[in-house]
């Protein structure tokens, strides 16, 4: 399956304050000045254009889409853009911030961006898509750059429409620039390891994380919510290590086999069968929802935003949590699972393999010269390996969760790189 950014979230509450309530738990801890935190919570850049496009009928019709930058003080923006009727401003604006602290945690030199458009691309023929991205792209040429602003799939887009992208910024610059997007075609430069780059990258934290609770791998069951490209490559890479991936899920619901379900043939079933699960006999379905309270070492919500809550939050049982989706544990879950015991390692670093493997395309882009599969796995190993061992210090030294601690690292490195860049 081609990479796509994990799913933005829909928080039932606003997802910028859901955002904000752990960035100020964050800021609280580190004694953040008002000034800082004030240049820190605000997005440098909202931008809304309106894009006519010329329908298959005849018919024009006008798409509404965004590009907020949040933050540029480490390095030019990155983020992904997505297609979707839910898209909205409070929306892009969370998951621009979240890609700063992304970045951040990973030690990468990249702000944080994110970007949208509303519209349902299932009902568009690729020639209406086709002609949305090159507008979009048109619309926001001035933003868009190598060294100002990077985009990246998300949900609704891939490869292709990054390669629409970054042939009409192209033109528009009367040359060719590879570098001014990430997740594209490997013809068009971009890089191997990508496609499995945020399920790698949840591996490693998992793997980690499991050595600090001294979980043996080879005695681990694990559940995996979400069998797209980040569920099915952590729960690949996952059994690889050892460990019985005894449950996974997806839309249809979820399979469940105490003594281990086999990756392999579960891929190849979806695979052959229009991308879904539905009638997979190698596990017992089960309701979807009853993934997340199973007996397991780790759970893996790689699913979607907000299924642990504090509805469910009591009746999780796994000793771990591993994040591969952006926003799958409510901000007012975070104290239930806290007490409980329950280690969770947070989105901004568990699925940061993805834009750790965009920023290696970005480089090898700016080179001219394309790294074997084997040197971006090793790299990017390193760096979430690293990252992780620096958040554990970090929720150790404030006696805090890995989450806040992640943030804590995170906002600590951009309100320094600020102060030392010269203020207001």
């Amino acid at each position: 399956m081609a990479y796509i950014e994990p799913a933005p979230i829909k928080d039932k509450e606003n997802p910028f304050e859901s955002m904000m309530s752990r960035f100020d738990i964050a800021a609280k801890c580190l004694g953040l000045d008002d000034e800082v935190y004030n240049v820190l919570k605000s997005p440098v850049k909202q931008v809304i254009v309106n894009l006519p496009i010329t329908m298959d009928d005849g018919s024009v019709q006008v798409f509404e889409g965004y590009r907020v930058i949040h933050s540029n003080i480490l390095g030019p923006s990155k983020g992904g853009i997505r297609y979707d009727m839910d898209v909205h401003l409070d929306e892009v604006k969370a998951l621009a911030a979240w890609m700063t602290w992304k970045c951040a945690v990973v030690d990468i030199p990249y702000g944080g961006a994110k970007g949208g458009i509303i519209c349902n691309p299932r009902n568009m023929s690729p020639g209406e898509i086709e002609r949305l991205t090159r507008a979009y792209t048109g619309a926001l040429v001035e933003i868009f750059g190598p060294d100002r602003d990077i985009p990246a799939p998300d949900m609704g887009t891939g490869p292709r429409e990054m390669a629409w992208l970054m042939d009409e910024y192209s033109r528009a610059q009367g040359m060719t620039v590879n570098a001014v997007v990430t997740g594209k075609p490997l013809v068009l430069g971009g890089s191997l390891g990508r496609t499995e780059a945020t399920g790698r990258g949840v591996m490693i934290t998992a793997l980690a994380a499991m050595e600090k609770l001294k979980i043996n791998p080879y005695h681990a069951k694990v559940a995996v919510q979400g069998f797209g490209n980040v569920g099915s490559w952590a729960a690949t890479l996952l059994e690889e290590r050892g460990a019985s991936v005894v449950a996974v899920s997806d839309i249809s619901g979820a399979y469940y086999n105490d003594s281990g379900i086999d990756i392999n043939k579960a891929i190849e079933y979806r695979n052959a069968n229009n991308g879904s699960l539905e009638g997979f006999k190698g596990a017992e379905k089960i309701a979807g929802d009853d993934l997340l309270t199973l007996d397991l070492d780790v759970l893996v919500p790689a699913a979607k935003e907000d299924v642990i809550t504090v509805h469910n939050a009591d009746q999780v049982k796994a000793k771990l949590i591993v994040e591969g989706a952006n926003g799958p544990t409510s901000a007012k879950a975070d104290a239930l699972l806290n007490d409980k015991g329950i280690m969770a390692v947070p989105d901004i670093l568990a699925n940061a393999g993805g834009v750790t493997v965009s920023y290696f395309e970005w480089v090898q882009n700016r080179l001219g010269y394309k790294w074997t599969a084997d040197r971006v796995s090793r790299r990017s190993d390193r760096i979430m390996k690293d990252a992780f061992n620096n958040v554990f210090k970090t929720s150790q030294e404030y006696n805090v969760s890995l989450r806040i601690a992640a943030y804590i690292v995170a906002i600590d490195k951009v309100a320094k790189t600020y102060k030392f860049r010269g203020r207001f």
